[in-house]
């Protein structure tokens, strides 16, 4: 399995995903402004995957921080950790998940502080493997035997701490026994489809095609697909589903041609203060990533360019939220809290 994030001695070990497929390569953040920056520039990227980085920035902040000052730096780290990526709420999961831990144990001594906050973060990368592993379980009798399964951005072992939501939802249909291939959106502008889903589902050995994100209707009348299944970034108390740009045309078109759209996300992307996906704050991206790929200029210089990083799907066009707890069917009112509460 694919090892995107990893505590060691030397600091917070991460696959570089913005140089994939190209070049294999890792990098190593020995401070919580290297995390926040890995997490900023999309080094690491995938809702789960964030919310670890965050958990274990917290911990190697700890780890170094002024045993003098430490309430004061705890707070400008959390501080630092949540200002790198707005939507995915898993980042804000983590960083309170280790907050609350901090509170519990700050009567301690710094040595100690730091070591129980370091295995609560090795905690969490463990916990989301387990997470993954049982969403698939749920997941996998969804997937029609035979058919062919699209996904859009990358929500797999790259998206997490391993194995992968939606494309763990596809591994486990395929550990099952059933026989289906996977159809991989490029996923514009920061092509996570192409880069990294491709790459990752080759990696398994999973039969994967490649198609830009203007085939999927296509693909979707021809009858060629089977179901859709993608992750989340934030899913709102009403089953409105924050997910990569482009997620919710995939929506529309699944729900035009009778395809079922499945949501693969866990219990910590579930963002019940909200009511609906109009709260959701929506990160918007430099301009470079429309007008250049990799680096080559593909429109006019001065082109007036908008790049939100997320769209919001609205609970009308999603079958149904596969989570670890469960799967949950509208009215998802009713049923995402049952399952966050179980």
């Amino acid at each position: 399995m694919i090892e995107t994030i990893l505590w060691t001695d030397e600091g917070v070990v991460m696959i570089d995903q913005t140089r994939l497929p190209s070049v294999e390569t890792y990098v190593t953040c020995r401070d919580y402004k290297e995390v926040a920056d890995a997490i900023r520039t999309m080094i690491i990227r995938g809702a789960p995957a964030i919310g670890v980085a965050a958990a274990m920035g917290m911990a190697i902040g700890v780890e170094k921080a002024n045993p003098a000052d430490l309430d004061s730096q705890v707070e400008t780290i959390s501080k630092e950790l949540a200002g790198t990526r707005p939507t995915a709420v898993n980042l804000f999961w983590a960083i309170d998940r280790m907050n609350r831990l901090y509170q519990e144990i700050r009567h301690l001594p710094h040595a100690e502080i730091s070591a129980r906050m370091i295995e609560e973060s090795k905690l969490v990368r463990v916990e989301d493997i387990e997470i993954n592993r049982a969403m698939g379980r749920h997941g996998a009798p969804l997937v029609p035997d035979g058919k062919t399964v699209l996904t859009h951005c990358n929500a797999g072992a790259l998206a997490t701490a391993g194995y992968g939501t939606a494309l763990g939802v596809i591994r486990a249909a395929i550990e099952s026994g059933k026989n289906i291939d996977v159809f991989a959106d490029e996923t514009r502008p920061f092509l996570q489809g192409a880069r990294l889903t491709v790459w990752e589902l080759q990696h398994d050995g999973i039969p994967t095609t490649l198609i830009t994100d203007n085939m999927a209707g296509h693909f979707m009348k021809a009858g060629r697909i089977g179901c859709v299944v993608v992750g989340a970034d934030r899913i709102a108390a009403n089953g409105d589903v924050a997910n990569k740009i482009g997620t919710y045309s995939v929506a529309v078109l699944a729900k035009e041609n009778g395809v079922p759209f499945y949501v693969a996300a866990p219990i910590s992307t579930l963002d019940l203060t909200l009511s609906s996906g109009d709260l959701i704050p929506i990160e918007e991206r430099g301009a470079s990533e429309v007008t250049q790929v990799f680096g080559v200029q593909v429109a006019p210089t001065g082109t007036e360019v908008r790049n939100p990083a997320f769209d919001v799907t609205p609970n009308r066009y999603v079958t149904a939220i596969i989570t670890e707890k469960g799967v949950a069917r509208a009215p998802f009112e009713e049923s995402l809290r049952t399952l966050a509460n179980s």
